[in-house]
């Protein structure tokens, strides 16, 4: 049996990084949790993890131990082609809610994935 649960994140501003990962994972906000401290949004289908954002007093100061990795392209077999195309869409638009662009990292002179930061400084990738 699965077990259900959280991912949970320390945000400067809960509300405003919880709608821009609600806009680039098509999630939608959790009802009750959703003041000025705390903010949450869930998967609509109820197939992905709910996550959460406090209301922390430190600014982030070191690189993430853990990340969310955003995979437009779905689960393999991929056409390379089709995967690079949906993943350049995708960064396309997550530059308009705010990301920037750190690298692209590529394996064997082949494309592989796209590194950003969220609009406070939390790194992720789209692959």
């Amino acid at each position: 049996m699965v077990t259900h649960w959280t991912l949970g994140c320390d945000a400067a501003e809960p509300r405003r990084i919880a709608a821009f990962w609600q806009q680039a994972l098509g999630y939608v906000t959790e009802p009750g949790f959703d003041g000025p401290d705390v903010a949450s949004i869930i998967d609509p289908d109820g197939r992905g993890p709910a996550i959460s954002f406090l209301r922390v007093p430190e600014a982030k100061t070191a690189k993430n131990r853990m990340h969310i990795d955003v995979r437009p392209a779905g689960e393999p077999p991929w056409d390379p082609a089709e995967r690079e195309r949906l993943i350049r869409a995708k960064v396309a638009d997550l530059l308009t809610l705010g990301a920037t662009v750190v690298r692209e990292d590529r394996y064997d002179g082949d494309f592989g994935h796209v590194v950003m930061l969220d609009p406070e400084g939390n790194e992720f990738c789209v692959a």
